[in-house]
């Protein structure tokens, strides 16, 4: 694993290099030829490439809002702080202001320029932050509402701007070209944070941000040797910034795709934790039952056959667990390796089971195995924790509805108090996993009563 990210992180450093001459390399030749530093009138391209840009920017925003919500990174919120003072910084200071013609006004001007720097500092800052936070929706929060409290902060401080157009002839003003140079160096704090974590970690997201940042780069350098800011012209940057923010959204999907996929993978581990915590260690208990017995002074001859029949009882179960995930129909199986285990369960004479399964309630097999798992769990628990003596499981309809219970005579408990143990978070989530409600009724020295609601079929 080690030397195939060291060979990606090659391949990767290689390709970054090889686009970084290429791009500097005519940035050079646009930067002696003074004929090719020119900007081009194009108002209503002007206007496409800043909706484009906007539109882009708040989807990337979204994107790695998404993506905050599913891993909680520090990275992602502040990169979806970055996209949307960009997103929004563009539409409000960008498009709104001459959407009925004419030019754009100074402070708008230059409050656009405040929010793509403010937008880039933070994109700049994120990949130096690792960690993950708790609080996440509060976190989008902080950020929905911070940014535009910042960049509406800025529009009224640039009021008080002077100037009466912002146009071509802005070629020499110092402030339009320390605003590039600006951009331009925190697009190099992000491409130098975005490899160095590409090298560490070797994740895709990281390789995508460091091309995204080096096309930003040279984009916003054309902007020093380019100083306009004006609504009615295009630079040659410009297509490389609406390049650089086609990548972007190219790589956070990619990311999030990956995030999705992480999710389902801890899924299934979380699935396998159940399986085996639901599955083998209950046999394994009803086993252990036995081998009890045995070491109470029963007779090995009346113990063996027992074991024998746990034994086939697990093998039983195996083979209903597979059927049930790949789909099998009906519900004889179920009702086979239902009754076994149940068998199995009360072979000692410790505990007795009423079970009373309504042959008209149809289980769809995403239904069987999850149910059999609740019922497990629920006479595990009766005759482990409970100490009933007697248990009523019902499959059965009622109002409608399709319904599983188990109920026993144990000692119950106080449902205020309880804990949720692993056992009743278990029974839980297979509940929730067939889109069925689980309710408990419990009191001390009452008994406990669990029913899961299935679906409607």
């Amino acid at each position: 694993m080690e030397h195939q990210r060291s060979q990606s992180y090659r391949s990767w450093l290689i390709g970054e290099v090889m686009l970084v001459g290429l791009l500097a390399s005519a940035t050079a030749l646009f930067a002696v030829n003074e004929s090719l530093q020119s900007a081009y009138e194009l108002p209503e391209t002007r206007l496409v490439v800043d909706t484009a840009v906007a539109v882009v920017a708040g989807i990337v925003s979204v994107l790695a809002s998404v993506r905050f919500l599913v891993e909680g990174r520090t990275l992602d919120l502040l990169l979806a702080a970055g996209f949307w003072s960009i997103a929004l910084g563009t539409t409000a200071f960008g498009l709104v202001p001459v959407l009925g013609g004419g030019s754009l006004p100074p402070a708008a001007a230059w409050a656009l320029v405040c929010a793509r720097v403010l937008g880039a500092a933070l994109i700049a800052g994120a990949p130096y932050f690792g960690g993950r936070l708790g609080a996440r929706r509060r976190g989008l929060v902080a950020v929905g509402v911070g940014v535009p409290a910042l960049l509406a902060a800025a529009a009224l401080s640039l009021r008080t701007f002077e100037r009466t157009d912002i146009s071509i002839e802005l070629v020499e003003d110092p402030s339009v070209v320390l605003a590039g140079a600006l951009l331009s160096a925190l697009w190099l704090v992000a491409l130098i944070g975005f490899g160095l974590r590409y090298r560490r970690y070797g994740r895709d997201l990281d390789r995508w941000m460091c091309v995204a940042a080096t096309l930003a780069l040279f984009a916003d350098l054309h902007l020093v040797l380019t100083p306009v800011l004006s609504s009615e012209y295009v630079l040659q940057g410009d297509f490389l910034r609406l390049f650089a923010y086609g990548i972007l959204l190219v790589g956070v999907w990619r990311a999030i795709s990956e995030a999705e996929f992480g999710r389902a993978v801890a899924d299934e581990r979380a699935r396998v934790a159940r399986e085996i915590h639901d599955g083998l260690a209950q046999y394994l208990f009803a086993i252990s039952a036995q081998v009890s017995m045995l070491e109470s002074g029963a007779a090995l001859e009346q113990v063996l056959p027992r074991l024998k029949q746990a034994s086939v009882a697990a093998q039983q179960e195996a083979r209903f667990a597979v059927l049930a995930l790949s789909s099998a129909g009906g519900s004889a199986r179920f009702d086979s390796a239902l009754r076994r285990y149940v068998d199995v369960l009360t072979a000692d004479g410790e505990i007795d089971v009423e079970l009373d399964v309504d042959r008209q309630v149809r289980l769809a097999p995403d239904e069987q195995i999850e149910v059999f798992r609740i019922v497990q769990e629920g006479l595990g628990n009766a005759r482990r924790h409970a100490g009933a003596s007697h248990v009523e499981v019902a499959i059965a309809h009622r109002g409608g509805r399709r319904i599983v219970s188990v109920s026993d005579d144990g000692i119950g408990f106080d449902e205020g108090a309880a804990s949720a143990g692993l056992g009743l978070q278990n029974m839980r989530l297979r509940a929730e996993a067939i889109e069925g409600e689980l309710s408990l009724r419990s009191a001390p020295g009452r008994g406990t009563a669990i029913e899961v609601v299935l679906r409607v079929a």
